[in-house]
């Protein structure tokens, strides 16, 4: 039986470029990018055209961050997709590599920032599970300074992307995906826990605050309807585009309000 044609719409460089510009993507700004190359269509080129349209509509003097996290540099006593024996987790903890932003690949955030990562000139963020990689003049500024027990708050890219004005841009991907709404969660009482990941000299744990996804989908239709959203297509796909700023305002006030008293004890101080 033949294999069926590829579903389009047909996504060149220019069109991604041309269709960003049209939403509003404007010259010289610094954008976050959360991205789902599968959403978008039939892109010839595939993540490398996403990336050239994305650089050629930001232009010269703009700059291009994406998440490129590392969860798999964790305790393998919480790894569930797949889990491993028991038996297994002191040998993990003793030998597993520690994060290098040159050499660490990115998973769980796609194709797209794995493409940015190791795009030529780009910077990565110390952070070795919650790392940004960034590419354009303000990229040293952005990756700077990312301290190791600061995920996603103060001390982080998010921080800056913020004071530096930049937006999110939600190519083809959902609010669950929105990392600048974990920076509210930095700025609310929120407990802490033990984070596990091997580090230079063996196995390393630190105190961090406590971060979660869940509801993260709720907040964003709340957040759409109750804040000024640019949306658009890029192929086949949605885009939203807002100010990293005011999504981290009004998440800090949404979770304040919705963050249950129950979740605080499924996540105690600690």
């Amino acid at each position: 039986m033949p294999t069926p044609p590829p579903t389009g719409p047909l996504v060149t460089r220019d069109t991604v470029a041309a269709q960003l510009r049209e939403a509003g993507v404007r010259t010289g700004e610094i954008l976050l990018v959360h991205s789902s190359l599968s959403a978008l269509g039939w892109v010839c080129g595939g993540a490398v055209t996403i990336v050239q349209g994305v650089l050629d509509a930001l232009g010269p003097d703009g700059t291009l961050v994406v998440p490129t996290q590392t969860g798999d540099l964790s305790d393998p006593a919480l790894w569930s997709n797949p889990p491993v024996p028991e038996q297994w987790w002191e040998t993990i903890r003793a030998t597993m590599p520690a994060y290098d932003p040159l050499v660490t690949p990115s998973r769980g955030v796609g194709v797209i920032p794995e493409t940015v990562r190791t795009w030529p000139g780009a910077l990565r963020s110390a952070h070795p599970q919650t790392s940004f990689a960034a590419v354009g003049p303000h990229a040293a500024e952005v990756t700077a300074g990312h301290a190791p027990d600061c995920r996603l708050g103060e001390h982080s890219p998010l921080a800056r992307l913020e004071a530096l004005h930049a937006r999110v841009l939600l190519l083809g991907a959902g609010y669950d995906t929105c990392t600048s709404f974990h920076l509210a969660e930095y700025r609310i009482p929120t407990p802490l826990v033990k984070v596990g990941r091997p580090g230079p000299d063996g196995w390393d744990v630190v105190t961090e605050v406590s971060i979660t996804s869940d509801r993260f989908d709720e907040l964003g239709h709340d957040f759409e309807r109750d804040r000024p959203v640019v949306r658009g297509k890029v192929g086949a796909a949605g885009i939203r585009l807002f100010p990293v700023a005011d999504a981290v305002a009004y998440a800090e006030r949404w979770l304040g309000l919705h963050r249950s008293r129950e979740e605080e004890i499924l996540h105690p101080p600690v």
